[in-house]
């Protein structure tokens, strides 16, 4: 054989090999619809003008095990539904809780989030409010316009004070005008996350009041994607990624 006809053999098998892998790295795009306005879920860090939080680093690790890249679609609440339908989108990663109505419309995934109501006391008075029930006849603050202000109204006894922003009634707390904060679970763990200094003296409930779940949609009646994400999702639960995932944005 002849070195130009080595030189072209080489080639040629240079040639095959690059196509074929390829081929064989080769991953389908996952579309994902998200409403980036729930901080620690999903919101645009303004430093890097990307999609962060929970469910973005959630969503793109369980992708990743699935064998599938990520696109992130931007796109309004109430269209989320409706482009999953239409096949616009693949996958809804916007804090979506599990609702039976909503299980007419999509299949969710199993889990990932339990949601609900909390409350933020003192250390100092976790011995006197070990539960809701203790929160009877307490100072309470929360956030005007929120479910954790409404759940407040009931609580025989209390002392509600209101106030526009969750920064101002964490002040309160912590200038023990109040003796808790109800609000929804995550924005207390978020916060315990991102001041750290503060939190040595706060202590989060365990207890959750009208809790509810959050998941990761697809269309309905796509199962294999379906069962291809769950399964990834299931062994990163097994392996401590989730949890790892977990904690880099909620302190418990």
């Amino acid at each position: 054989m002849t070195f130009k006809k080595v030189l072209i053999a080489a080639s040629a098998a240079v040639a095959m090999a690059a196509a074929f892998s390829g081929t064989a790295s080769a991953r389908d795009l996952l579309r994902v619809g998200t409403e980036p306005t729930f901080a620690p879920f999903e919101f645009l860090d303004t430093k890097t003008k990307d999609f962060t939080g929970f469910d973005i680093d959630l969503v793109k690790a369980v992708a990743d095990k699935a064998g599938y890249d990520v696109k992130i679609m931007n796109m309004g609440f109430d269209a989320l539904i409706p482009a999953l339908s239409t096949g616009t989108i693949d996958v809804i990663a916007s804090g979506l809780s599990i609702t039976p109505e909503r299980q007419k419309k999509v299949d969710f995934l199993q889990p990932y989030y339990q949601s609900g109501l909390s409350y933020l006391i003192r250390k100092d008075d976790a011995a006197t409010i070990k539960n809701f029930a203790d929160l009877k006849g307490k100072r309470l603050a929360v956030q005007i316009g929120t479910t954790g202000a409404e759940y407040a109204k009931g609580v025989e006894g209390a002392k509600v004070s209101a106030f526009n922003t969750t920064s101002e009634a964490f002040m309160d707390l912590n200038a023990k005008n109040s003796h808790a904060v109800i609000l929804d679970r995550p924005v207390l763990a978020y916060f315990l996350k991102t001041k750290p200094k503060v939190a040595k003296q706060l202590q989060l409930s365990d207890e959750v009041a009208d809790a509810e779940n959050f998941g990761f949609a697809v269309k309905k009646g796509n199962t294999e994607l379906l069962n291809k994400l769950n399964a990834a999702l299931d062994e990163m639960k097994k392996s401590g990624e989730f949890d790892k995932i977990h904690g880099k944005w909620f302190a418990k």
